[in-house]
């Protein structure tokens, strides 16, 4: 089988290499959320049978699921232990099975920043024992904040991150639907404000474009590929986020990627599944 990226975890500038060479090769990376040894392994397995590498992500809920019920929430306690504990799961077993994996974290709104506090000390541990970060990258989802607010916030996290060769994805509009108890009405995002998140250097960006998390309505109206074309225009060759991956037909996902779009979200499907 022939391989263009190592098995393990990719950290650092293969990240972006992985991201670049998408966008070279017009395809898109699924990031899939996970809540278990099971689907991690599903995944990885997966990856390894199309040869391509893969995102894999926990949410907030995931991550506290992988933990167990019995442990506390307080502080994140939960939350923070069961990201840990699936990182080391999926660093142990990543190159044994031969795949390629961006471990990433799924929205992080404000309430929820104490999760991605702990996992970035956890990930300074590791970077001093061992060269590397345990997560590849993280997303803050400061959409429902004042511009102002959502960039200054991001931009220290951003900081914090590069130190360790880490990536940021951030969302700008709001991805319609509701995960981890945020809800959101399916904001389409400002090319103007897309822009500013470009010209501060951070990695990746989800843009609101009609999407939305769970099963789309029956009169849901697509995508707004005007918006998405603008952003694009505005923001250049970096790589764009598509949420709410489950449900979107194929030739909307095909469009998508023609228009800058290097990372979909898959979550719904797995939990059907």
């Amino acid at each position: 089988m022939s391989r263009k990226f190592p098995a393990g975890v990719a950290t650092g500038s293969l990240v972006s290499e992985i991201f670049a060479h998408a966008k070279e090769n017009n395809y898109a990376l699924p990031a899939v959320n996970v809540v278990g040894s099971s689907n991690i392994n599903a995944t990885m397995e997966t990856a390894v049978k199309l040869n391509a590498p893969v995102i894999i992500q926990f949410s907030n809920g995931g991550a506290a699921f992988n933990a167990g019920k019995s442990l506390s929430s307080e502080n994140q306690k939960s939350a923070i232990l069961g990201g840990i504990a699936g990182a080391r799961h999926i660093h142990t077993l990543a190159e044994a099975y031969g795949a390629t994996v961006i471990l990433h974290t799924d929205h992080c709104a404000k309430k929820l920043l104490p999760w991605i506090d702990g996992l970035l000390d956890a990930s300074e541990e590791h970077f001093k024992a061992y060269g590397k970060s345990l997560f590849s990258s993280h997303m803050l989802d400061l959409s429902e904040e004042p511009i102002e607010e959502n960039l200054d916030i991001s931009t220290k996290y951003f900081e914090r991150m590069a130190k360790m060769g880490m990536t940021l994805e951030i969302e700008l509009g709001v991805t319609g639907g509701e995960e981890d108890g945020v809800v959101g009405m399916g904001e389409c995002a400002d090319p103007k404000e897309c822009k500013m998140v470009a010209d501060l250097g951070i990695d990746f960006l989800a843009a609101g474009i009609g999407n939305i998390h769970g099963k789309y309505p029956a009169n849901w109206k697509g995508l707004s590929f005007e918006t998405l074309d603008a952003i694009q225009q505005l923001t250049g060759d970096m790589p764009l986020v598509l949420h709410g991956g489950t449900g979107i037909p194929a030739d909307m996902i095909k469009k998508a990627i023609d228009l800058g779009v290097s990372k979909i979200n898959v979550n719904t499907e797995c939990q059907l599944s």
